[in-house]
């Protein structure tokens, strides 16, 4: 199948040919076939007007608890130690994985229909959410992460580690989509003999690493109290960084932590709406820029943030570190971007074909219409997405080459049973 986006405008993250107006886009089964000015010599099976609208990557959400959803304004304004220890936790406890397969499914949808094309995910019923993207066609890079209140740490009887196992043997680069990742939680649920064990088999079977890592003030400086050593210092002593990584938030970290996180290529994920709405602090981003530490952009859960989509993060972004340094060139609206693509796609080790607009690339891609009020005039494109644009705004999401949402249509999965099931699963589970 041959489908050809004609007078289409492209922001392809390429910087060969960044920016293309009346362009010419052809997939070819789930790569980029074609881009140019001027039309491929194939004949396309499809021809599909692109007047008035633009193509981008997807975006990748780095950090995400999908099934999370159902916490959705559940326990809002609260600091992390207590929204977590006293609300979030104990209705965990509740949750059963038909809970958590219905909260994915809806969390997925809502983050398809603003143009993601990829999350990576920390929670259980992990290899349950992998058959979901399976299903509906997303990528999924997928761990739970490592937990250990005592003193003792026994693989074969946490579920994170079995998960992960599950994960590793039957679902790891399965049709390009599912990556297993390693995931640790964060130094203060854990202990070093967790830290061994994980960073172990991630060396062993090759996996990308995702941890939390100084999110809080009280976080980090009670592992300096306690060990002598920041978390960065101290998990990079036990081999977390080993492999590929993916370190959530980052905000207390230091100059020799920033250092550190560049020498062992670690990618820090930042979601500043959930940084910000539970007073966590805000990241050195231009800092962490400074020292060559790559960033990428993320929505965290959406008990946190209270969305699962990007477009309100790669704003704030993009706004909020040049406002708090009153320089307005501190992070532009294409650094922004890259953050939500390339950048993502590199964090989830899919690098080579995906991330950005190239022939040969998987179309991983997402279109919009410009024809908006508030998308009106458009004298710079990056600037009208990052700005202006809503996610009501995406009109198409492809993955692989596949439409997964069309025109305010979900093609891969039945919405309204997914809303149904929110509500009458999910929902009531942890209201018993």
């Amino acid at each position: 199948m041959y489908t050809l986006f004609q007078n289409i405008a492209l922001v392809t993250m390429d910087p060969e040919k960044p920016l293309l107006q009346n362009a010419f886009l052809g997939i070819s089964d789930r790569k980029i076939a074609w881009i140019g000015t001027a039309p491929p010599p194939e004949r396309p099976d499809l021809v599909v007007n692109g007047q008035n609208k633009v193509a981008l990557p997807g975006f990748f959400n780095t950090h995400t608890h999908l099934a999370m959803g159902v916490f959705r304004g559940f326990a809002d304004e609260y600091d992390l130690d207590t929204w977590l220890r006293e609300h979030i936790w104990p209705a965990e406890a509740k949750l059963t994985y038909e809970a958590v397969r219905a909260a994915n499914t809806l969390s997925l949808a809502e983050g398809i229909a603003a143009g993601t094309v990829s999350f990576t995910d920390m929670y259980f019923g992990e290899p349950g959410l992998a058959e979901l993207c399976l299903s509906v066609g997303v990528m999924g890079n997928l761990s739970n992460g490592a937990t250990c209140f005592s003193e003792q740490y026994v693989p074969q009887q946490d579920r994170a580690w079995r998960e992960t196992i599950e994960l590793a043997d039957h679902y790891h680069n399965r049709e390009g989509l599912i990556k297993a990742d390693v995931g640790l939680h964060a130094e203060y649920t854990s202990n070093p003999q967790v830290w061994q064990v994980v960073a172990a088999l991630a060396a062993e079977r090759g996996l990308n690493m995702h941890v939390h890592l100084s999110e809080t003030r009280p976080e980090h400086d009670n592992c300096v109290k306690k060990y002598g050593m920041t978390p960065t210092a101290l998990l990079d002593s036990y081999g977390i960084f080993g492999t590929r990584t993916t370190a959530a938030h980052g905000v207390f970290v230091t100059e020799q932590d920033m250092e550190l996180l560049r020498a062992r290529d670690v990618t820090v994920a930042h979601d500043p709406s959930g940084n910000l709405k539970l007073a966590s602090g805000v990241m050195n981003l231009p800092r962490l820029r400074q020292k060559g530490v790559r960033v990428a952009l993320a929505t965290d859960s959406a008990c946190a943030t209270n969305t699962n989509e990007m477009y309100y993060d790669l704003k704030l972004t993009a706004i909020l570190h040049s406002g708090l340094a009153g320089d307005p060139t501190l992070v532009s609206a294409a650094d922004s971007l890259q953050m939500a693509t390339v950048a993502g796609a590199y964090a989830q080790g899919r690098e080579a074909e995906s991330g950005m607009l190239r022939v040969g690339f998987d179309a991983d891609l997402q279109v919009l219409d410009l024809d908006k009020p508030h998308l009106l005039p458009c004298h710079d494109l990056i600037s009208n997405i990052v700005y202006a644009a809503r996610p009501s705004d995406v009109c198409m999401t492809l993955c692989k080459g596949k439409t997964l949402y069309k025109e305010g249509e979900w093609l891969t999965l039945d919405i309204e049973r997914a809303k149904r099931e929110m509500v009458e699963i999910a929902v009531k589970t942890i209201r018993e």
